[in-house]
């Protein structure tokens, strides 16, 4: 953005998680260079964008019953402080956008109306279709905590660490249709220990990965349309990870590895 003589205009989606997903956003919004990068608004949507009992069941059977209760505690205590990441952009004077889906002809009415640069998907739990992903000028971009094309789908970390990788690698790329499939446009590796904790793995990789997040948006320049650079991906030579299974949790946890 070097000479740009207005800031880039963007546009954050993502979920309502006041546990992992805010730490992203305590480093993002704190340290995002104002004068340089404009959020035009940010839509918050539901978690897995799911019923919150079906959620509560997929965490249960993930963590176990004991460090599910141990989570919970944490959700209800930040549920008491009022600890949101709503409440975070709100104070940062962030316009928050309601939408029950960000594909609907609604929302993109009013995205348009925003004239946004780039659209940026931080854990957003809905795809995102072609009308969505063809409005900013100059694209949509994707954080992921997973390298790719190895490690696309869900809990990128949890699969990076089951594997016995030597670090989880935060990735930034383009978005498309099929998901993870877009060019990458950043990366950085956050080292792993030999008996880790999931916890703090993912929480380390938010924070490191909102200042990676802010180096890329800084490569965008809106006055003469310029993009980071990108390197294209095979999808086929990776795989998709669903949600993990009993039986990748223990074989996680035969690693030396915990949940919290």
């Amino acid at each position: 953005m070097s000479g740009s003589s207005r800031p880039l205009r963007i546009f954050v989606i993502t979920e309502d998680d006041p546990l992992y997903v805010i730490r992203f956003f305590d480093v993002f919004l704190a340290e995002l260079p104002k004068d340089r990068i404009d959020i035009a608004g940010m839509t918050i949507s539901r978690a897995f964008h799911e019923p919150i009992l079906r959620t509560a069941k997929r965490i249960w059977r993930f963590y176990g019953t004991i460090d599910f209760l141990r989570l919970l505690m944490r959700w209800v205590l930040v549920k008491v402080t009022g600890r949101r990441i709503g409440a975070l952009a709100q104070s940062a004077g962030v316009t928050l956008i309601d939408a029950t889906s960000v594909n609907s002809p609604e929302f993109l009415e009013r995205l348009r109306a925003l004239d946004v640069d780039v659209l940026v998907s931080v854990a957003a739990p809905e795809v995102f279709k072609g009308p969505l992903l063809s409005i900013p000028r100059l694209g949509c971009i994707n954080i992921h905590s997973g390298r790719l094309p190895q490690y696309r789908g869900m809990m990128p970390t949890f699969w990076q660490m089951r594997a016995g990788e030597r670090a989880a690698t935060v990735t930034i790329h383009e978005m498309a249709e099929k998901l993870d499939a877009g060019g990458v446009v950043a990366t950085l590796d956050f080292p792993l220990l030999t008996h880790d904790s999931l916890d703090r793995v993912i929480t380390g990789t938010k924070q490191a990965g909102a200042r990676l997040m802010i180096q890329t948006l800084l490569q965008f320049d809106p006055e003469t349309g310029a993009r980071p650079r990108s390197v294209p991906i095979d999808i086929t030579t990776g795989k998709y990870n669903r949600f993990p299974d009993p039986q990748s949790v223990r074989e996680y946890r035969a690693r030396g590895h915990r949940m919290l």
